[in-house]
């Protein structure tokens, strides 16, 4: 990795005050250790030759605080630096990501830990790898200048070895850096294979497969605790051989030092002098190695979130929220990343204000196309136009802690707008015998309400919602015939204000429906059933009907 990524204070601007204070209480701190030296050096001079310790022990006293006192802020101001500046890329990267179409964002697993793990391995990287990179910028090249007014000899002695610490430095960082990539690599796979399987553990449980994962999981966690080992072994060794050339260094400057002390060519103020400075210009690139194996992780992840970063958002307009809007699709089509097929090709649709409901078999690009209609994805082929819209998925979005800010969600409805809507969607009984009512704690993914619950509640948050475009995916999925009888009739409400265009199987909305789309399985591209088109006509993939009107 670079010493320093200076897209990092380009990328977040609060991260640049944090990283000067540090840079300014390093060179502080690298004066204070000179002027330690001198204190130290005058105070022994004075006991050796019987002279007043007033002067020398007052500035001693004063050097020794004054590191103290700058060490404690710089303690203070390294940790509040790393919690800064990791809150700021955690809130950065998925404000990013949210204005991205769902094919420019990375996957759940890595996205999961670059924003949670990533994120807080920065903490070290800001707090104390770079303070201690700031005092290895200064502090060696004060001391030399000292040793160089005090004792020219010894300087040349530290010139000639301090260059070796960075070279041997550079070829174990190298190194580590491939050991880093390969455990970073591991957190990724183990993040995300855990994710999945957290995600798909109640179909899994109902399978009877739950117990196969286990193994599974054990030995993805088996390879990131051998890579973290091996990281950390080589991290022990570098600091072990790091240390050794600084020792040996400073034992040549205090041999040399000492030979000239026999033969009366140097004096004791100097060599003392010369004998205290040396392992400070050493020091510091000691402190760089070591801290750059704890900090390794939030080097790597901070390549990738800057990377992330740097990619920019979207650059589409979002629409402003309307009471009303017509949806325009021409020639829609869409191919996920990595996919040889089209999932929908040649779509022509037109919304307009009533109900529109889209049928077809299971993996005909239903889902699919409320994503591109509510903007969620760019489409490979053809147009949107459409308003801003309020999709409602499969799996509900819960991030309030209560009933009542999961219900208000994007809007500002009161309570007697709130209560209107769960009546009207079969769930006000249901939240009025709850311990707290709208008060009443959710869990995370809406823990502590059923599945039918959530869909009814997050169709309710939906009627509460501005805009004028209600997307809805498979709405009574989880619904008995009496609850599903109380969804159909609410979207019908829904549908006299707004556009609502609607995925399910059901025949009973179907029935409500104004228009209808009905989505058919694509065929092969034309190389493959080129040979087809002689036999007879190709079927369309998609044909719409309206009721008093056609829908193209």
């Amino acid at each position: 990795m670079a010493p320093f990524d200076p897209r990092l204070l380009r990328l977040v601007p609060r991260a640049r005050g944090p990283v000067a204070l540090l840079a300014g209480i390093g060179v502080l701190t690298g004066l204070a250790t000179i002027g330690t030296a001198w204190a130290v050096t005058a105070l022994v001079v004075a006991v050796v030759r019987d002279q007043p310790l007033g002067a020398p022990a007052l500035a001693v006293g004063m050097t020794l605080a004054a590191r103290a006192g700058l060490a404690a802020v710089g303690e203070q101001v390294a940790a509040r630096a790393g919690a800064t500046v990791s809150t700021a890329l955690r809130e950065q990267l998925v404000g990013v990501w949210l204005t991205r179409p769902a094919e420019q964002r990375p996957a759940s697993g890595t996205a999961l830990t670059l924003a949670a793990q990533g994120a807080a391995s920065v903490e070290p990287y800001v707090a104390r790898y770079l303070p201690t990179l700031v005092s290895a910028a200064v502090v060696p090249p004060m001391a030399l200048v000292a040793l160089v007014l005090t004792d020219w000899p010894s300087a040349l002695v530290v010139v000639l070895t301090l260059l070796l610490l960075p070279l041997f430095a550079a070829l174990i960082g190298m190194t580590t850096a491939e050991d880093t990539q390969r455990r970073w690599r591991a957190l990724s796979d183990l993040s995300g294979h855990f994710l999945d399987v957290m995600s798909g553990l109640p179909t899994l449980v109902g399978y009877g497969r739950g117990e196969r994962q286990v193994a599974s999981i054990e030995q993805v966690s088996r390879r990131h605790r051998l890579a973290t080992m091996q990281t950390l072994r080589l991290a022990f060794l570098s600091s072990a051989a790091l240390e050794l050339l600084a020792t040996i260094s400073v034992a040549i400057v205090a041999v040399l030092v000492g030979l000239r002390l026999t033969h009366g060519s140097i004096e004791l103020s100097a060599g003392l002098l010369a004998i205290l400075l040396a392992p400070e210009a050493y020091w510091p690139v000691r402190r760089v190695g070591t801290e750059y194996h704890s900090a390794a992780d939030g080097a790597e992840a901070l390549r990738d979130v800057v990377d992330q970063l740097e990619g920019g958002s979207a650059t589409t307009a979002t629409p402003a929220l309307t009471t009303g809007g017509d949806i325009r699709a021409r020639g829609l089509g869409y191919r996920y990343p990595g996919s040889e097929r089209d999932v929908l090709r040649g779509l022509d649709l037109d919304a307009r204000r009533g109900l529109t409901v889209v049928t077809g078999p299971s993996g005909t690009g239903k889902t699919t196309l409320l994503e591109l209609l509510a903007g969620l994805r760019t489409p490979t082929s053809g147009s949107v136009d459409a308003p801003s819209a309020h999709l409602v998925t499969q799996r509900p979005f819960f991030a309030a802690p209560t009933v009542r800010g999961n219900l208000v969600l994007g809007s500002d409805a009161s309570d007697a707008e709130a209560w209107a809507a769960l009546r009207a969607v079969g769930m006000e009984g249901v939240v009025a015998a709850l311990p707290d009512g709208l008060d009443t704690p959710v869990g995370d993914d809406g823990f502590g309400l059923s599945a039918g619950q959530r869909a009814r509640l997050v169709l309710a948050r939906a009627m509460l919602s501005p805009a004028g475009v209600v997307l809805l995916d498979e709405p009574t999925a989880h619904l008995d015939d009496e609850a599903t009888a109380a969804v159909h009739a609410a979207i019908t409400v829904l549908a006299q204000e707004r556009t609502v265009v609607a995925v399910t199987h059901r025949p009973e909305l179907l029935a409500l429906a104004d228009h209808h789309v009905e989505l058919s399985p694509l065929r092969p591209p034309a190389e493959v059933w080129q040979s087809e088109l002689q036999e007879g006509p190709r079927e369309t993939d998609a044909h719409t009907s309206a009721k008093g009107g056609a829908l193209a």
